[in-house]
């Protein structure tokens, strides 16, 4: 054994403190569904939607997917503001997005819960001793007030009873400063919307939006489908991207629509063009019990069922569309309902009304609403769901937004959910004919972007949502993981096939070791290995450990002795790219979580991503780390380096580095006695 392992080793034979002794922030993770199974007698339990690989009676493995793969790509966990560490908020400059059609409307109730949510994510954080720039677009449709900046700046000065103060710095091309900061401690951007390069998402504008701020705190679902400058581009220049509690909200809510447990599950669609929404409504097909239509796509459904439509209501190019979702709903076994008869207005005679069976609509008649024995059949299908989303208006082509039948649906609909049926209204009309209906929307989840749904039932992602920091969604149970999960922790960031986390798990018993890894190909891999090797002290997580360390490691009852980062990509590790590894988040992170005289060691077969590596450890390790120059003993181009990996066990890549005899550029960093 080398005499700098010796050291090493010394270093990290650290006293083992319990979690008492050892106080760690509560992490309360979004918790999914759960599944438990017998492991060597014991019941045991995981929570979330992740493949389980664990020892089964020492005889076989049991996987486990609790979570539709798919779904969890589409609309990821992200970092939220609620789970941010407030302490990380402290003096930075943090932007928020805020949605302008919640907070500048020219009726603004503040008892509702989206204009509670968006203030607050604003107090927050300035309560939390933040800078806030705030940046929206908006528009005198919502409000004749909103003239410009200032008039803007002077209305959410008196919503959050707090000074906002306007800044002039996107018109005059001009980056903002830090001794502009000092004038207040809540500024406004100019607005968006008058601004090509917000929409076209231009690098060099969001570069300049983004100037001297530190974190994105995205409270805009509204624009989540759609790729901006504000959302998108501004979070490849700030350190951390997270959602506000607005923002969070909804996509609580987008995230219950695909969820099935309750039975039966209704869905009443509005709305026309079929031929685009063709992908959202095999999705609701393929959840749903049962499909309601009540808009102009039921006159496409109607057709492909075999029924004769007058021509003017036909949907150009939506008849194939509409064969196949007709046939996969037959498939599924899922009720498909289209309106039995309309009420109709004549051509020439605009005021005269009758009611027409829905095949027998007479030429020069047009469909305006839902007749009666339409409206008798939803009620019949509405009162006995558990589970209802209304998509779409009740709209036909010459009828009005809201009609008669529009507000009798929202009074089933307001019924309804007096009885345990958990309902979904989607869309502003359908939103502001609930609220006259029931004068709140608190027994209902709403969600008033109906585009953003539109997005998420076909399956898109969404770029609002996929430009933000991923957060682990998991509680994990580290009993399970570890034999004795009290041991200190060893984490390797980008452990890959796991050879040197398993060659150390196996020279030291007294260590406990995590692997993290964003190949999950490679996790499972691994996973294998250590339930055949029948090693108890490693364990390995697929995650990409950029945005979710904190959440991961900060749960953990024992010690963080070390942190390795070994041959990463050099690729990733350019500062244009905005998943490069080494984000400031992770380094802070792990500066913050480390024992005291904890070490990080640090190694690439390219020097220049391991003299980046160090740099970027020195300059936002929060002045906690520092080099340990004892332990030097090599100089390349004038550096110093590590001649040996101090561990003795090598990587994978390390090993194929030095059997073609190139160098290995190795440095270690340990934590201030203290800090």
């Amino acid at each position: 054994m080398s005499p700098v392992l010796k050291t090493v080793q010394t270093t990290l034979s650290l006293n083992k403190l319990s979690s008492s002794n050892y106080p760690r922030k509560e992490k309360k993770l979004l918790q999914h569904g759960s599944c438990s199974f017998p492991i060597n007698n014991v019941q045991l339990s995981f929570r979330g939607g992740f493949e389980v690989v664990s020892n089964v009676n020492r005889s076989h493995k049991e996987k486990t997917c609790l979570y539709d793969e798919g779904e969890l790509e589409a609309l990821p966990h992200v970092q939220t503001l609620r789970e941010f560490p407030r302490e990380e908020l402290v003096a930075k400059v943090v932007m928020v997005r805020f949605d302008s059609t919640i907070l500048l409307g020219e009726k603004l109730d503040l008892s509702s819960q989206s204009a509670s949510k968006a203030l607050y994510t604003i107090k927050y954080l300035h309560e939390c001793g933040a800078k806030v720039i705030l940046m929206s677009e908006w528009s005198r449709k919502i409000n004749p007030k909103l003239l410009d900046a200032q008039a803007v700046a002077d209305i959410l000065s008196s919503v959050l009873q707090l000074n906002v103060i306007a800044l002039r710095c996107i018109s005059c091309k001009s980056p903002l400063r830090r001794e502009d900061l000092q004038k207040a401690d809540i500024f406004l951007l100019e607005n968006l919307s008058e601004y090509k390069e917000e929409v076209a998402n231009c690098s060099k504008f969001a570069e300049l939006l983004s100037s001297e701020v530190d974190i994105l705190v995205n409270d805009s679902f509204c624009q989540s489908h759609k790729v901006l400058a504000s959302t998108v581009g501004v979070a490849r220049f700030c350190y951390a991207s997270m959602a506000g509690f607005s923002f969070e909200e909804n996509l609580h809510q987008l995230k219950k629509i695909a969820k099935t447990k309750k039975k039966p599950y209704l869905a009443v669609i509005g709305g026309g063009n079929l031929k685009r929404n063709a992908a959202a409504l095999q999705f609701l097909a393929s959840r749903c019990d049962a499909l309601v239509f009540v808009g102009q796509m039921s006159f496409q459904i109607m057709r492909a069922l075999g029924h004769s439509i007058p021509t003017n209501l036909v949907e150009r190019d939506a008849h194939k569309a509409a064969l196949d979702i007709v046939q996969f709903a037959h498939d599924k076994n899922v009720l498909m309902s289209y309106p039995k008869d309309f009420w109709c207005t004549n051509q020439h005679l605009p005021t005269e009304l009758e009611v027409f069976p829905a095949h027998g609509v007479s030429a020069s008649w047009l469909p305006v609403d839902l007749g009666p024995r339409s409206l008798e059949e939803i009620y019949s299908l509405v009162t006995n769901s558990k589970k209802i989303i209304w998509i779409g208006p009740v709209k036909f082509s010459s009828s009005k937004p809201c009609t008669v039948g529009t507000s009798k649906l929202a009074q089933m609909l307001c019924k309804q959910s007096q009885c345990e049926c958990e309902i979904t209204i989607v869309g502003s009309t359908a939103c502001k004919v609930i609220k006259n209906e029931s004068n709140s929307l608190s027994s209902f989840n709403v969600l008033e972007n109906a585009s953003v749904v539109w997005e998420f039932l076909k399956e898109q992602k969404l770029p609002g949502v996929m430009s933000l920091d991923r957060a682990y969604p998991f509680e994990i149970d580290w009993s399970v993981a570890y034999h004795d999960a009290s041991q200190p922790l060893v984490v390797d960031i980008g452990s890959g096939n796991g050879l040197f986390i398993m060659g150390m798990a196996q020279n030291r018993k007294d260590l406990n070791f995590l692997g993290l890894e964003i190949n999950g190909k490679l996790v499972r891999r691994c996973l294998d290995s250590v339930h055949q090797s029948g090693i108890r002290n490693a364990y390995f997580i697929g995650s990409n450990a950029t945005t979710t360390f904190r959440s991961i490691v900060s749960s953990y009852p024992g010690e963080l002795v070390l942190v390795s980062v070994q041959c990463p990509n050099p690729d990733f590790n350019k500062p244009e790219n905005r998943w490069s590894m080494l984000q400031r988040s992770l380094i802070e992170a792990v500066a913050d979580l480390l024992a005291s005289k904890g070490k990080v060691f640090l190694q690439s077969d390219v020097e220049a991503v391991a003299m980046r590596m160090k740099e970027q450890f020195l300059q936002y390790g929060k002045g906690k780390l520092h080099l340990s120059h004892d332990q030097y003993n090599i100089r390349i181009n004038g550096n110093a380096w590590l001649e040996e990996n101090p561990f003795g066990i090598h990587s994978d890549w390390e090993q194929h580095v030095i059997d073609r005899g190139a160098p290995m550029y190795r440095l270690m960093l340990s934590k201030s006695t203290g800090s």
